[in-house]
């Protein structure tokens, strides 16, 4: 396979117009304990601006957007409070302390934001809440399983799917610079870090669906990551036994340069090996982030995002043992391993982004970036495998072994797949802020993907001396009763060799206007998306197509005693393929695949109240999505195969529930349910459920610690999601197999104690160099139960009967973590 050309991380200089002006508003009112304003308390910023509250205990100030600033709330008699702040250009906070007179402060202080109504439809996850709740899975993903709508049943994977989606229907920004994922990787196994490094992260916003024009071309959700802008020197350090990371912040003393920048490795030796096939495993997985702002002038500004991302996976296994069946009749399949599994991808990744603030109102933006990605996939492994029964006798020193064989066989799979990426971006985007509370935003950009793709895997299968041959093979085949004279057939054999480039071009203008509705706030956001893109390569005809995407949503807060807020959002939403839609089950490339269709529409609630005198919100959504021109495709693991054709219709529609707010005062904890039923039809043959109809979800975030002991922490991390359609074996039709996995149940539990609470003052030396230092352990599926992600499908020759094994996730761990800031 050719490689693709070095990776240009050149300078891609770029201007761009924008919204507001650089500042935002934080505006709120200062109570004592009694419940009472505190007249001239001092609100100084760490960026240079001030203010007073009044005799009522109001205060507004204005401070710099798009940078971390520390504001400090002091009192002669009063304890200080100090809180951090990274908010958007022209946005508003609502930031409420309660001064204490001696109580040491709990966590970072309660914030009580109230969503502005044009952000209703989004998710906004603390980013204090990221770092703290680590969790199994290394990344904002940890966080994202328990909001209602997104399931991810693998904690070994960053995959998550949102209301009936799959894996590629999700769009990932960091700064307004969409991200991209590895292509090859099969298994959770393989995979290492998210994108996200969270030591970077100032806001996490998160829509699950009925988004605005803004974002791009796909089915599901978007994430949209901000990063920060430090105004200080600092860093940030954590340790496990997964691997560790450690960030680095730096700003200039004239405020025109600041950096973030992080380096992260992962090693998770400690869950893989807990899994039931043994064997010598080599995770390794590293990267390397940065962030970095130049303030040339008041008008420009330069940004630049960096990434290179190196990861290893080495797997020689040995043997397995799963036990299944009843306690009457147990059964054990027994496999035997020769051969290894290499995988190994690096991506590097460069942008360019430049601001030109042209005026109040105006910004001008030009964002430029090149990813690069190399994969490759080898692996050559013989599994013999036995299937029978089980000692049950207690006591016998063969207890628990596998003493009788019902079925003897083989399995042998190769592959050696090679993958070679290269993405460039060049897009203008553009704000206009009108004087009646009313905006306009604008973006044209052109894309190029030129993939290199090299796919050969081959897999026999050999059950009691015969060769069991391929399901669409036609004619008669008799085995093992009577010889079969034919040719030996590979059960799959898949080779092809891809070169493809495609060309995009998009654009979108929406228009946005907060006004009022007689006595009531309200929110409208109209705006159209145009997408063009042409497929062209090696031995492929060249196929050109656009589609067109209205979207709309629509916010009403009316004047009632109760603070209520409803909103009705939706569209249609296309997602024209990207190279692996393509690309069908034996690996040709089909050119005239058309966009998938979506007409979606998400009706709404939030319900603001307070209970305990503490602040809580319920919000509601009901979704309904009709789909059309559905590319299908089956899934296993996390490795998505498509048809590569629109032979399909689908529908999805369900019921999302979040209840957060203070369940412990100072921490914010949440509850969610999700219901969804999401079905296709392929060639009319009737609905099915897809493979990601996963109907009941239950997800609990919880925070706590100890009232007489406060820096005694803990978190709580459930999960619980009814069993996916992929218990089927991944050659078989649909139609006929629509078994379900068990039901995915997890529970995380961590715990640690704060050395060093950033709201205390130490005397000891060595405690006066940190801002905060922490010490928790950590134990994953706290309950240890037995999730499964796949089935082994394994005949049984004596009675013709097929067993589905499941493949288990991993079981209790536990982990051990130090984290520490300077």
């Amino acid at each position: 396979m050719k490689t693709a050309k070095p990776l240009l991380t050149g300078l891609l200089l770029l201007i761009s117009l924008s919204i507001f002006a650089q500042t935002a508003v934080l505006r709120g009112v200062i109570l004592g304990e009694n419940n009472l304003p505190i007249e001239n308390v001092n609100i100084t910023a760490s960026t240079g601006e001030g203010a007073t509250t009044n005799k009522n205990g109001f205060y507004k100030i204005r401070i710099p957007s798009e940078t971390e600033v520390t504001l400090t709330f002091s009192h002669v008699s009063h304890k200080r409070v100090e809180q951090k702040f990274n908010l958007k250009n022209g946005s508003e906070l609502e930031y409420n302390p309660v001064l204490k007179v001696s109580v040491v402060q709990i966590a970072e202080v309660v914030i009580t934001p109230e969503t502005k109504i044009e952000n209703s439809d989004v998710t906004t996850i603390p980013a204090q809440v990221l770092r703290r709740i680590k969790g199994a899975q290394p990344g904002v993903e940890n966080i994202l399983k328990t909001l209602p709508g997104v399931n991810i049943s693998n904690e070994l994977s960053t995959q998550y799917s949102v209301r009936g989606g799959n894996f590629d229907e999700n769009l990932v920004y960091v700064n307004e610079i969409e991200v991209y994922r590895p292509f090859l990787i099969r298994s959770g196994n393989q995979e290492g870090l998210s994108f996200v490094n969270t030591d970077m992260v100032a806001n996490v916003d998160f829509s699950a669906g009925g988004f605005q024009a803004r974002y791009g071309d796909k089915l599901s959700s978007v994430l949209d990551i901000t990063y920060k802008k430090p105004s200080k020197f600092g860093v940030s350090a954590d340790l496990s036994l997964l691997g560790g990371s450690v960030a680095v912040e730096t700003a200039s003393t004239d405020g025109k340069f600041s950096s973030i920048s992080g380096i992260r490795y992962r090693d998770n030796s400690l869950v893989l090996n807990s899994l039931e096939t043994n064997g010598n495993v080599e995770p390794v997985f590293a990267d390397a982030q940065t962030y970095l702002t130049y303030r040339f002038s008041d008008k420009f500004h330069l940004n630049f995002l960096g990434n290179i991302s190196l990861n290893q996976y080495n797997f020689q296994p040995e043997n397995r043992q799963t036990n299944f069946g009843t306690v009457d009749e147990p059964v054990a399949l027994l496999v035997f391993y020769e051969g290894q599994e290499q995988t190994e991808y690096q991506t590097y990744f460069g942008a360019f982004k430049a601001n030109y603030f042209l005026n109040d109102k105006t910004t001008l933006k030009l964002i430029g970036s090149a990813y690069h990605a190399t994969e490759q996939e080898y692996f050559d492994i013989l599994a013999q495998y036995r299937l029978g029964e089980v000692n049950t006798n207690i006591g016998d020193e063969n207890l628990g072994e596998v003493e009788f064989s019902e079925g003897i066989g083989s399995q042998f799979t190769r592959a050696r797949n090679d993958l070679d990426a290269l993405i460039f971006n060049l897009e203008h985007r553009g704000d206009y802020n009108m004087d009646d509370d009313s905006n306009l935003e604008w973006s044209v950009k052109y894309t190029r993907e030129d993939i290199r793709d090299r796919l050969v895997e081959s897999e026999v299968i050999d059950s009691a001396g015969f060769s069991i041959r391929p399901p669409g093979l036609t004619g008669p085949n008799f085995q093992p009763d009577v010889p079969f004279n034919g040719p030996l057939t590979a059960f799959q054999n898949i080779r092809a060799f891809n070169e493809v480039q495609i060309n995009r071009l998009q654009a979108f203008v929406q228009y946005k206007k907060t006004t009022q509705i007689g006595e009531h706030e309200a929110y409208y956001n109209i705006g159209v998306r145009a997408h063009n893109w042409s497929v062209n390569g090696s031995g492929i005809e060249g196929n050109n197509q656009t589609v067109i995407s209205p979207r709309a949503q629509f916010a009403i807060k009316p004047n009632w005693d109760k603070d209520m807020l409803f909103r009705i959002a939706g569209g249609l939403y296309y997602q024209p393929p990207f190279y692996r839609e393509l690309r069908d089950s034996s690996g040709v490339v089909q050119p005239n695949v058309k966009a998938q269709k979506s007409f979606h529409v998400v009706l709404g609630n939030e319900y603001s109240f307070k209970l305990w005198d503490r602040p809580f919100k319920l919000v509601t959504e009901a979704y309904y999505k009709g789909l059309s021109d559905v590319n299908p495709y089956t899934l296993e693991n996390v490795r998505i195969r498509y048809r590569a054709n629109n032979s399909a219709k689908a529908y999805a529609y369900g019921l999302d529930l979040r209840l957060n707010g203070e369940f412990v005062p100072g921490t914010e904890s949440w509850f969610s349910f999700g219901y969804l039923k999401t079905e296709e039809n392929i060639n009319n043959r009737g609905y099915i459920s897809r493979p990601t109809d996963q109907r009941l979800k239950f997800g609990v975030l919880f925070q706590d610690y100890v009232p007489n002991m406060p820096d005694l922490k803990m978190y709580l991390n459930l999960v619980y999601n009814t069993g996916l359609p992929g218990g089927s074996p991944s050659y078989a039709d649909p139609y006929d197999f629509q078994f379900r996995l068990r039901d995915y149940r997890r529970a995380d539990l961590g715990i640690s104690y704060e050395i060093v609470n950033p709201e205390k003052t130490y005397t000891s030396n060595w405690k006066k160099p940190f801002r905060s230092l922490s010490l928790g352990i950590e134990i994953y599926n706290m309950f240890n139960n037995q999730n499964a992600i796949t089935n082994t499908w394994v005949r049984d020759v004596n009675s013709q009967r097929q067993f589905a094994i499941p493949n288990f996730l991993t079981p209790r761990v536990f982990n051990v973590r130090l984290s520490a800031r300077l």
